[in-house]
Parts: C-alpha cells; structure tokens; sequence
C-alpha cells in the first residue's frame, strides 16, 4: 500500500517552517489520540500516520532527505522501524507538548502521576451587591456548597482504623501501559480508576471517595469603588484537592444592582434632578442627593447652584462627590442633569400672571425658541417654492 505525503498527511505546505509544522501535529494529535477516541483502532492508525510524518519533517536531514527523495529517502518507515529514535508514542508529546501534555489528556496524563496529588477545582459564586455597598465598600457573608475532605476518614476513603492499599495492577501509577505494534500507549489503570490505590473497606460517611459536600461560609470583604463585573479571586477557598493536594481558588464575580436615582459613569455618578421653572429662570440653589461616605461628612445632600435661565439637559458638575477609585485616593464627580419642570394645576391668579409674563416676553428671553422659528419658516418656503416650481413645470 502506498505511504501518503508526509505533508498531506499533517495538511500543511512544503514551505511551511518549524512552528506551523508543530502547530498542525498538535491540532491533529491531539484529535487523534487514541485516549481520546476510546481506543478505536482506526484513531490508533491515524495517530501513528500523524506522529510519523512529524517525525520526519521536524528533522531538518530527514526533511532533506525526504524532499529530495520522498518515502525511499528515510528508509521508508519515517523513522519508526526497528530501533528508531520514537519508539514511544509519549516521547513525541513529551517534546512537542512539554508538561502541557497531562493538562490536555486529563490530570493523569503524564507517565508517573497518575496517582499522586492533584489540585482541587476553582469554584465561582455570583454575588450581587447594591450601589451603596459599591460605594463605600462592605463585609458580607457568602454561602456556598463545597468539596471538603473528609472529616471522619481524614480524606483517605478508607474506615478509621485501616489505610487504603497500592493498587497492584498499575503498582500506584494509576496508569498502565500496552503494547501495540511498535508502539506503547497509556492509559488509565481499569481496576483503580487511576487512583493508585484500593480501598476494601470504605469510609462509611464518604463511601471511599476520601471526599464530602458541605456548605461552607466566608466573610467577603467588598472593596469601595468595585464595579459592575469585577471578580475578586480567593486562593485556596475553592474545592479540597485530591490525596493531599491543594484547594483550588474561589472567584467571586461581581454584579452592581441599577439604582433608582444614579446611573454609574466609570468613576462619575450620574443623576437627574427636576427644577423649578421660576428656578431655572431666575437662578438659585436646589439639593441633589449624593451617596453617603466620610468624604461627604456623612451628608446625603449636595447643594447645586442653578445659573440663571437654565435648560433642561443643562448639567452640573459636583467634584469628588461620585465613585472612589478602586486602588487609590481619587474619586469620581457627581454629575446633576437639570431637568426643568413646567407647573401643572394653576390657579386663576397664577394662569393670569403667567400670561402677563407671556405677553412681555420677547425673542430675547426665548433664544432657542427664535432660532428655531427662523428655520422652519425658511424650511416652509423651500417647500411651498418647490411645489411650485412642480405644479409650472407640469403645467
């Protein structure tokens, strides 16, 4: 049976250098890899197809050789005859994939470690907290359910009074290797589960998983300034490792409920206050609400000067009054947004007085009202000339 072109084989170009010829072995190893496709037997082929071709073109002479003189150059076995250099599948991965390989393939993938420590998993917890909290910064408890190891057998899975036993098929390894061919593969070990050991009498309270689910309780301490999205990562408060390894971290993520008067801005505080007509037209000082904190002397309330003849849309800046930074001194600003209100429900006298009011205004009390009427009147004519012109044309 014709052998295919190395190249083919790991889908890349005769031009292609070292690093994208790594780059397509790890994509297609990792997808081939027996492990990973149950031991299939086509999978099996496939991989060797893949690790031969690799280790061809990864050497620069057998490269030479091959381009020059295709299969018949390297002896046509690539390398994967009696004695050759890869006689062990793990050897290729070793070198292309380094101590990444086990994360890959499981934490047992590496030749040795299948029965020792591993490090327990992060957990992460969704904690929702108020603006104010956000503000000033708070303390709260967080419950959450936990791996723990466990208290009655001290984590080892087996009853108190007995120790668990070396797993005599993989001698503690927790992996065990097979011959195919000219090549060796690991693989979990069938009678321990890749734990290493065996345990003939279970703890009771775990049933021998040397584990247990609690609930578990932390106080959190929320810093002021945090946002909306921050995560606050706790090391070793996540799940209990494996055979004496290290509890995996918490990460807490963050979300800022909306507030009913204040909308956020990165550090500024954002908030719309109504004025009075009178008010704005005239000028004077309203109260806007602001969050509580020592820079504010425990005051809820910031005066705002309102400049004469304000508009709606109109703001005002308040400095130091909004966010503190979340790793320093500095603050935000409290933005007030003027929204003028017109009065309702007048009385006979106010209703008199306003039309007073009314008839002694002129354009320069109503700027934006002028400007506005100039252009709709040319806007107008455009329009009415236009139509015109149409009705001469047709005519």
């Amino acid at each position: 049976m014709a052998q295919r072109d190395y190249y083919e084989v790991l889908g890349v170009d005769r031009s292609v250098d070292a690093t994208g010829l790594k780059s397509a072995y790890r994509k297609l190893a990792m997808q081939h890899h027996p492990d990973r496709n149950g031991g299939s037997e086509e999978a099996m082929e496939k991989f060797k197809e893949i690790s031969e071709a690799y280790s061809v073109l990864s050497d620069d002479q057998k490269r030479a050789a091959y381009d020059r003189f295709g299969h018949a150059g390297v002896g046509g076995g690539g390398g994967f005859g009696q004695g050759a250099a890869f006689n062990d599948i793990n050897d290729i991965f070793s070198q292309v994939f380094g101590d990444a390989f086990g994360d890959v393939f499981g934490a047992q993938g590496r030749r040795g470690g299948g029965g020792g420590p591993r490090r327990g998993s992060d957990l992460r917890y969704d904690l929702e907290i108020t603006l104010e909290q956000a503000y000033r910064g708070d303390e709260v408890e967080v419950a959450f359910p936990v791996t723990a190891a466990c208290d009655t057998c001290d984590g080892s899975g087996a009853r108190p009074g007995t120790k668990p036993t070396t797993c005599t098929t993989c001698g503690g390894a927790g992996r065990v290797r097979t011959a195919n061919g000219f090549f060796q593969v690991e693989r979990t070990c069938p009678r321990c589960g890749g734990q290493g050991q065996m345990i003939a009498d279970p703890c009771e309270t775990c049933h021998g998983h040397g584990q247990v689910r609690k609930q578990r309780k932390l106080a959190l301490k929320v810093p002021a300034g945090v946002d909306d999205g921050s995560r606050i990562r706790l090391s070793g408060e996540g799940d209990a490792g494996v055979r004496g390894g290290p509890r995996g971290d918490l990460y807490v993520f963050i979300s800022v409920k909306p507030h009913e008067l204040f909308e956020r801005d990165n550090l500024d505080l954002l908030v719309t206050v109504p004025v009075p007509m009178t008010t704005a037209a005239l000028g004077g000082v309203i109260e806007a609400p602001c969050l509580v904190s020592s820079a504010c002397d425990g005051q809820c309330k910031a005066e705002v000067q309102v400049p004469e003849g304000a508009q709606t849309g109109r703001t005002v800046r308040i400095k130091g009054k909004g966010m503190p930074h979340l790793n320093g001194r500095q603050r935000g600003d409290l933005v007030v947004e003027l929204f003028v209100e017109t009065p309702t429900n007048l009385s006979a006298r106010q209703k008199e007085l306003m039309r007073e009011l009314a008839e002694t205004c002129g354009e320069a009390q109503s700027p934006r009202n002028s400007s506005f009427a100039g252009k709709a009147k040319r806007f107008w004519a455009e329009i009415m000339g236009g139509d015109d012109a149409s009705r001469e044309t047709a005519a």
